[in-house]
């Protein structure tokens, strides 16, 4: 090349080397929950046991990540002021103008929503509005808004024309090292469907694909973000295997457009990453083309952790390099922060007050350890609830515990609430006889096929978890069946009736059961893809706290729908259940 060539290049050559000096690269740091549910201390109020979750432990992780990389923004996916007892208590406060059963509170009069104060002491950036948020109407929702120090966030709920409220903010943004973070709020919109009107009265909700692009157009018109996060309460509407997203059907449980993040994902052009939750599981990572997913898990039992890295181009503007995303889950032995116990420790100590509060009585002692062998009072618990809300023809239940007893006299609400350790709701689905005949035969699989005397075990299947044994029930005592262990697995349901009539495979009936069995788990696949008629927003085990706190006492005795024959291997049963050594819960 001549020197007169290198002489006409060398003023760009000198540009592209301090352009290429000048280029910095920044990591952001993005920290995620979800699906907190008042969950402050790191313990199970319905077991009174010390568990690896809440606030005060993700502090510690929360801290050290920051430690670790100061370019962070903290967020949060939702469903935050329902949940535990330590928040369900004050919210009950909130709404009533007093505690429930009138218990003496250990927190000063007008104290702010604890989930707030230690978000608040916790440095949280923004959160988006969850379906649970609306639970206890819109006096509580807003009372706790207004006690955050950080905005709620929703595109997908708008208040409606005319109506005097407060709307959301659809985005957030913020500029962390420089680098200008897009996060936009996404509600699922299902909330008509299990919320009174009076709780949402004058906000209506949009649809989560269409309130994503208007807000990313919005965006891009108007704030030019270097980034665009979506943080939504609503679920992956796929299912992912080895952190792949499955793009044939899926049987995950899905009221129409309430989970929509594969929509969103692969319909809305310019959105770099997702957070999420509503679903109550955990996805460390997975892409949908160059979208990064990440779900931490529910009740503060993993922090979500979402690294972005930036190149400053010399266009001037940054560009995203890579990202990838991990969750980091709560120990056992993860330290606890002192600072956020002593936030909680005044609404804790009230939630110990109320759940140590004798509410009912029970005409006879209880045990776990047979209920599962033959029909209880511990399953007519359930059955009564469940019939009570749903309004169903036929429920299905299972127990939980079997290391609850309950003595004869008082019974607080914790051991109400520990016949009931799973946070399911309630569905009412429509169904008919075919559905409850096949559910039962798969429940009694739960058994062996006994021969000759059928006075000897075992008789119990080792490989059938015992939740995953479902009895059935109806008013009045309208259902009645036996399981003959005489027969093989698949034909042990005989004598199966409804009201005094042999069951018809085609009888239309409306069945009460909880959200997993909807789903199909413990091989009840007759249910999944049923139309669901109703589902309740509150928890079962919520529900059957009201539900005795009104009535003041427990069954008498079971409901008698069922029972095994012979007679001898029923008594087999009742002698192997009787010596489990499954842990008391009293």
């Amino acid at each position: 090349m001549s020197r007169t060539r290198i002489a006409r290049r060398l003023p760009l050559m000198l540009l592209l080397a301090v352009s290429a000096a000048s280029a910095r690269d920044v990591t952001v740091r993005i920290l995620a929950t979800t699906d907190l549910h008042g969950n402050i201390y790191p313990y199970d109020y319905y077991t009174a046991k010390e568990a690896p979750r809440g606030l005060a432990k993700l502090s510690t992780l929360i801290a050290a990540e920051r430690a670790a990389n100061p370019n962070t923004l903290l967020l949060d996916c939702g469903d935050t002021i329902q949940g535990a007892p330590l928040e369900g208590v004050y919210q009950y406060n909130v709404l009533h103008g007093h505690l429930p059963l009138n218990i003496a509170p250990t927190q000063p009069a007008g104290a702010p929503d604890p989930m707030m104060t230690a978000m608040n002491a916790l440095g949280y950036d923004v959160m988006t509005v969850g379906n649970h948020e609306w639970n206890f109407g819109l006096k509580n929702l807003t009372a706790a808004r207004e006690a955050a120090r950080f905005p709620w966030i929703s595109a997908s709920v708008e208040v409606s024309s005319g109506a005097a409220l407060k709307p959301f903010a659809p985005y957030f943004v913020k500029t962390v090292a420089g680098v200008k973070i897009a996060v936009i709020g996404i509600t699922t919109p299902s909330e008509p469907s299990w919320e009174p009107p009076e709780h949402y009265a004058g906000y209506r909700f949009l649809q989560g694909r269409q309130a994503a692009a208007n807000a990313v157009a919005e965006l891009k018109r108007t704030v030019h973000p270097d980034v665009i996060v979506v943080a939504a309460h609503a679920g992956l509407e796929k299912e992912v295997r080895d952190g792949k997203v499955l793009t044939t059907p899926s049987a995950i449980e899905n009221l129409p457009g309430e989970n929509m993040i594969h929509q969103i994902a692969t319909e809305v052009p310019g959105i770099d990453a997702i957070i999420f939750g509503h679903t109550h599981s955990e996805l460390a990572s997975a892409k949908i083309g160059d979208v990064l997913l990440m779900q931490p898990r529910n009740w503060g039992m993993s922090l979500g952790e979402m690294d972005l890295h930036l190149e400053d181009g010399p266009d001037g503007h940054w560009h995203l390099k890579s990202k990838e995303s991990r969750v980091i889950p709560v120990q056992a032995t993860t330290p606890v922060d002192e600072a956020i116990l002593a936030i909680g420790k005044p609404y804790h100590e009230t939630a110990q007050r109320f759940l140590d509060a004798p509410v009912a009585t029970s005409p006879v002692a209880m045990t776990g350890a047979t209920a599962r062998v033959q029909d209880s009072p511990m399953a007519a618990m359930v059955h009564e609830t469940q019939l009570y809300y749903s309004k169903a023809d036929i429920s299905f239940v299972s127990i939980f515990n079997a290391g609850l007893r309950i003595a004869k006299g008082p019974a607080t609400v914790r051991q109400i609430a520990g016949l009931y350790l799973y946070d399911n709701t309630l569905y009412t689905i429509e169904g008919n006889g075919k559905m409850v005949r096949e559910a039962l035969e798969n429940a009694a699989r739960y058994f062996v096929t006994c021969t000759g005397e059928c006075n000897s075990g075992p008789l119990i299947n080792p490989a059938i978890i015992g939740y995953n044994f479902d009895m059935a029930a109806a008013p009045d005592n309208a259902l009645q069946y036996e399981i003959d262990l005489r027969q093989p697995a698949g034909h042990r349901i005989v004598n199966l009736r409804y009201r005094g009539q042999p069951l018809a495979d085609e009888q239309k009936l409306r069945i009460a059961l909880n959200n997993h069995r909807y789903a199909g788990s413990g091989g009840f696949t007759m249910f999944p893809g049923a139309p669901i008629v109703w589902r309740s927003t509150a928890e079962i085990r919520d529900l059957m706290i009201d539900y005795y706190t009104e009535r003041k006492m427990l069954p008498a005795g079971p409901l008698n729908s069922w029972k095994v024959i012979p007679e001898t291997a029923a008594q087999e049963l009742l002698r192997e259940a009787s010596r489990d050594t499954a842990p008391v819960l009293k």
